[in-house]
């Protein structure tokens, strides 16, 4: 997409380096999810960025996809983050970023599904900002012990939590930092996006493709939380910040809880794909075109749909979509 063709090739070409005594930290090029559950089919791919592809770099991105319970209870978190670009090890900050949001949210499934089926969308948004700010303490942490910054390391996190029961069609988001949050709607994108520091965006403006990303704000202090108690990492001692009303070091918190119709597609992404999204309109056509469909694409269709190259834009690529029967 673009006047011209990108700068990089299309392919992987360098490989990263990697220590011997190491190998657990091998990050793969390319990963690739999927599942199906009520009314939702979920697509998800992570793939290195052209730029990282021929300097030989390991992909920055990070996806988590994971199941918590088991029938219409079940309930599903993808987890999406992204790296400080030239920070070292910024692939496993990532990776634990993801890791340790899904442990407690795995741990309080059972009240976030209630939350969601009920709609308490002040419980879920209060008790959501205050685990993510607990992996950010962790952050911080594992930064001191390091002796690096806080801001190098460190790395932006978008989540969606997506119940498996058929009648429930709400649809949570929730994250720190860049990234996008659109949905395509009767082939028109809209840009969901919230301010930070939002406690409560449901009902709040929807902007039209292009509008740009709202500006932040500082987030509001937030009432106790109802899912602190059950997570044994509100209360560990690795955190040198106890306090929740503390926001993230890479921006603030952002929350959405929205109501998903028939025919839908919702797109979380990282910032790789959002801002080539946002910034190239011939792109952002094509993912129309392609994924405005009553059923959503096979694995590796989405894939070739998700790296299409746009030139200018060569950073990791996360994209998580959903498609509602």
């Amino acid at each position: 997409m673009g006047d011209e063709p990108p700068t990089y090739e299309a392919e992987p070409t360098t490989l990263p380096v990697v220590d011997p005594e190491e190998l657990r930290d091998l990050v793969p090029d390319t990963v690739l999810e999927g599942a199906r559950y009520g009314t939702l089919t979920l697509r998800a791919a992570s793939l290195r960025g052209d730029s990282a592809r021929y300097r030989g770099e390991p992909r920055r991105d990070a996806l988590l996809a994971v199941r918590f319970g088991i029938g219409d209870s079940a309930l599903v978190l993808v987890a999406v983050a992204s790296g400080q670009p030239a920070a070292p090890g910024v692939h496993r900050v990532a990776r634990e970023l993801c890791e340790w949001i899904a442990e407690a949210v795995g741990r309080n499934q059972a009240r976030l599904t209630e939350d969601i089926h009920t709609a308490n969308r002040g419980a879920l948004s209060s008790g959501l900002h205050r685990l993510t700010d607990r992996a950010y303490g962790r952050l911080r942490a594992g930064a001191t012990v390091r002796g690096l910054a806080p801001a190098d390391h460190t790395a932006s996190v978008r989540c969606l939590l997506l119940p498996a029961h058929p009648a429930c069609r709400t649809r949570v988001f929730f994250g720190v930092g860049d990234g996008g949050l659109f949905r395509l709607r009767d082939g028109v994108w809209q840009d969901l996006e919230p301010a930070g520091g939002e406690q409560d965006t449901a009902g709040g403006p929807v902007l039209g493709y292009g509008g740009g990303r709202p500006s932040a704000q500082q987030p509001p202090h937030p009432p106790n939380p109802p899912y602190a108690q059950a997570d044994p990492s509100s209360a560990a001692p690795t955190d040198p910040d106890p306090d929740p009303d503390t926001a993230p070091a890479h921006g603030p918190f952002r929350f959405r809880a929205s109501v998903a119709r028939p025919g839908d597609t919702l797109l979380l992404c990282s910032a790789g794909l959002a801002e080539p999204l946002r910034g190239e309109a011939a792109l952002a056509d094509r993912l129309a075109e392609r994924w405005d469909s009553a059923e959503a694409p096979g694995l590796a269709a989405f894939l070739a749909d998700a790296q299409t190259g746009v030139k200018g834009y060569a950073d990791d690529r996360t994209a998580a979509a959903v498609w509602e029967a």
